[in-house]
Parts: structure tokens; sequence; C-alpha cells
């Protein structure tokens, strides 16, 4: 992995495009989300769970989108920094900053950690 594959799966995101996602990702990938009930969030593991779990973002968020983003990689380790924004099926915006940290394993994403602010 590297700065320009962080992008593209970002672009990717930006795109709603699962199969492109999906292609940076293990066939075992791990998807920790920014919330849940566990101290980890709520934890998608495997390939089409993740999958899953990564399509109904577009259900919850028709139009969401990564922007300000930025990137940085240290061995098989990984961190993308982004503006989450919104619009909820209820019509709320939420604009919230956060970012993904990443653990690689031969060269796709083997775990994908999200963190979130929380603007209560």
């Amino acid at each position: 992995m590297n700065i320009d594959g962080l992008q593209s799966y970002s672009d990717a995101w930006n795109e709603h495009d699962i199969d492109k996602i999906m292609a940076f990702m293990s066939q075992e990938c791990v998807f920790e989300t920014g919330g849940g009930v566990e101290k980890f969030g709520s934890r998608y593991t495997g390939f089409d769970e993740v999958k899953s779990r990564f399509m109904s973002v577009w259900t919850d968020f028709p139009d969401v989108r990564f922007e300000n983003v930025s990137h940085f990689l240290s061995a098989d380790r990984g961190c993308s920094q982004w503006t989450f924004i919104a619009t909820q099926t209820d019509g709320l915006v939420i604009e919230v900053d956060g970012c993904d940290l990443f653990t690689f394993q031969d060269g796709k994403i083997s775990v994908k950690s999200t963190f979130l602010k929380n603007r209560k």
C-alpha cells in the first residue's frame, strides 16, 4: 500500500463504488465502526460482512462524501484523516472530522478502524 493507493481508496468511497472499495480489502478483512456498544465500536469480519456494512452507509447517507482528506503510512500501518459530510434520510446534515487507522497485509487493507469526533 502507498499514498496513491489510499487516495484511490478514498476516491472510490466518494464515487460510491463498492467494487473499487472492496478491491483494496483482504478476504479476511475486519472493519471496526466509529460507534457501537463495544470499546472498538461494532466489528464486522470477513469480506462479505464488511462489504454489506460498507454498502449500508449509502442507505443511511445517500450523498455521503469525504473531504479534506490526507494520508500517511508507516510500514504496515496507515491513516486517512477526513471530514465526513452527509445528509441523513430525515434531512439532517452531518459534518464531522474523523480518521481511519489501517493495518495492511500483502498490499491490502486487513483492518480498518474508524474514529469520529462527537458533536454533542
